[in-house]
């Protein structure tokens, strides 16, 4: 029977091309076929606007939730068992970063490959397309590199054969690709775009990305030097840290690069994943710990246990680093549908510890990119979500100089200047600070002014403090049952870090069954 039917289709095969001839050449209409595209700038620009989505978006807000300044909320997610440190190569979280960065790789390789294809009319312009899709790649390795020390190094597309026997590059030899990439890239961009732009890659962004590079390689004069580079290209800060990110401060000063959004058209769902229960059942999927909470200083600059802090255990929100505020709900505070935040277990609130598995279980929620014009829709949003600031340039300068032991008048200013933005306005460094006590207040900038934007994971994993402070409970608000003061403690969670394999994550076991040739990272 499967004989005849095997005769009888093709039969109707050769019929059907009878008919007509040009049948088994008709083009694709689910996708460009490559001898009609590649033709002219304007394909060109569709292809290397393609590229963009592939950047990071809130995904590097569930990176900072793996760290002790944040929580994933529900105790089942996947991410939560790296931070219990039971994760393993099999694990969802591991494989999904290694794969959507090759993903991104993959289509700038394509990209670079066939843009000189096309009919050139304005070489400048596919120059700058060169140098969009350059910095985007170096992206990518700058997240691998970071997550997973050595990786392999791919630039061109390659077969199926070729897939299964690359190597892992040793690391350092992934930085001074990024290092090449972006200094050719940034000489290829212009120092800013028309408005109809907005959101493209600047020559600031290739040199403010090599600046990260670099310092999460540990190559502090070049970090130093690439920041520099940022500076006198119409950068700022944006005057107000409460404001950086809503809408009405899209694509300010600061913004170096971004993941930009249309609602209806090109959306994410920040709010739905950030909000409080109570705000149409957002998901808290994410919440800040009390470790962050207790970071921020007090408003004369000094640590909530210091002597003369005027820290008061009983309102323990108010005259503290205003970023505190800006950042985190906390209790008290009006929320996007008007009603009033309280999380406490005995708050009788939607929000109220415990009352549900997805409330916060620390009973804080973070603040940022949560907007009252997103509560009407909450997975309908198109608030751009930040990969890179301003902020974070000038902490970079100052930390690279701080390791150089330059402990110059541009260090204090770089710190001072992110410090005493108008709404901040906290006091500036005492001057004479040794390198130790300067390592500590870039430190405490960096944890604080850029808390929930992608970076902290990389920061305590470089600075080798992951080990003191991934592990043991994570601890939440301290509320006043009958009287008495209470710490949350999220139930049944103990952190471990084993500092012999947890600094970095392992070669997704996916990827080693397809590639026997990949090796794995220590201890895993």
């Amino acid at each position: 029977m499967n004989l005849i039917n095997r005769n009888i289709y093709l039969f109707l095969l050769v019929l059907l091309a009878s008919c007509n001839k040009n049948l088994l050449d008709t083009a694709p209409t689910d996708r460009l076929a490559v001898n009609i595209f590649w033709k002219t700038e304007a394909d060109a620009k569709l292809a290397v606007n393609a590229l963009y989505q592939d950047l990071d978006s809130t995904n590097i807000i569930a990176l900072d939730a793996l760290t002790d300044i944040g929580h994933t909320n529900q105790n089942f997610d996947v991410q939560a068992y790296i931070e219990l440190g039971t994760y393993d190569q099999s694990s969802a979280k591991v494989y999904g970063e290694w794969k959507n960065a090759y993903k991104g790789i993959h289509a700038s390789n394509y990209f670079l490959e066939n843009v000189d294809k096309i009919t050139v009319v304005t070489p400048a312009l596919i120059s700058q397309f060169k140098g969009e899709a350059k910095t985007l790649r170096a992206y990518q390795y700058i997240k691998l590199a970071g997550l997973y020390g050595d990786v392999p190094l791919v630039t061109t597309s390659i077969t199926l054969e070729q897939a299964r026997s690359l190597k892992r590059t040793p690391v350092s030899e992934i930085y001074d690709f990024i290092d090449k990439e972006l200094t050719e890239a940034a000489a290829l961009l212009p120092a800013s775009y028309a408005a109809a732009d907005k959101g493209r890659i600047t020559r600031g962004a290739a040199w403010a990305l090599k600046a990260r590079a670099d310092l999460f390689a540990g190559r502090y004069q070049l970090a130093a030097d690439a920041a520099t580079q940022v500076n006198g290209l119409g950068y700022t800060l944006y005057e107000s840290y409460q404001k950086l990110f809503s809408y009405a401060a899209e694509n300010n000063k600061e913004v170096i690069l971004d993941k930009q959004f249309i609602k209806d058209n090109y959306p994410n769902n920040v709010f739905s994943l950030l909000a409080p229960y109570s705000q149409k059942n957002g998901n808290s999927s994410y919440v800040p710990t009390r470790v962050l909470a207790d970071t921020y200083q007090t408003a004369n600059g000094k640590g909530i246990n210091d002597n003369g802090s005027n820290y008061d255990p009983a309102h323990p929100y108010d005259n503290r680093d205003p970023r505190l505020k800006y950042s985190l709900f906390t209790d008290g505070d009006v929320l996007p549908s008007g009603q009033v935040f309280h999380p406490a277990p005995n708050s009788g609130t939607a929000d109220a510890i415990g009352s549900t598995y997805i409330a916060s279980t620390t009973g804080y929620n973070l603040k940022k990119y949560v907007n009252a014009e997103d509560y009407v829709n909450p997975t309908n949003c198109g608030i751009n979500i930040i990969l890179l600031r301003y902020a974070e340039v000038l902490l970079t300068y100052a930390e690279a100089k701080i390791e150089l032991n330059q402990l110059d008048q541009t260090v204090y200013n770089a710190i001072n200047t992110v410090r005493q933005r108008a709404d901040v306005n906290m006091p500036a460094l005492p001057v004479g600070l040794t390198q130790s006590q300067l390592r500590a207040a870039v430190r405490y900038e960096r944890t604080v002014e850029l808390a929930f934007e992608g970076l902290r994971l990389y920061d305590i994993r470089r600075w080798k403090t992951a080990e003191t402070v991934m592990t043991g409970p994570v601890y939440g608000i301290t509320w006043n049952n009958n009287g008495q003061p209470v710490t949350v403690q999220v139930v049944s969670f103990n952190r471990a870090f084993d500092k012999s394999r947890h600094y970095l994550w392992p070669v997704p076991q996916k990827e080693r069954d397809l590639d026997p040739a990949l090796s794995q990272n220590p201890n895993w």
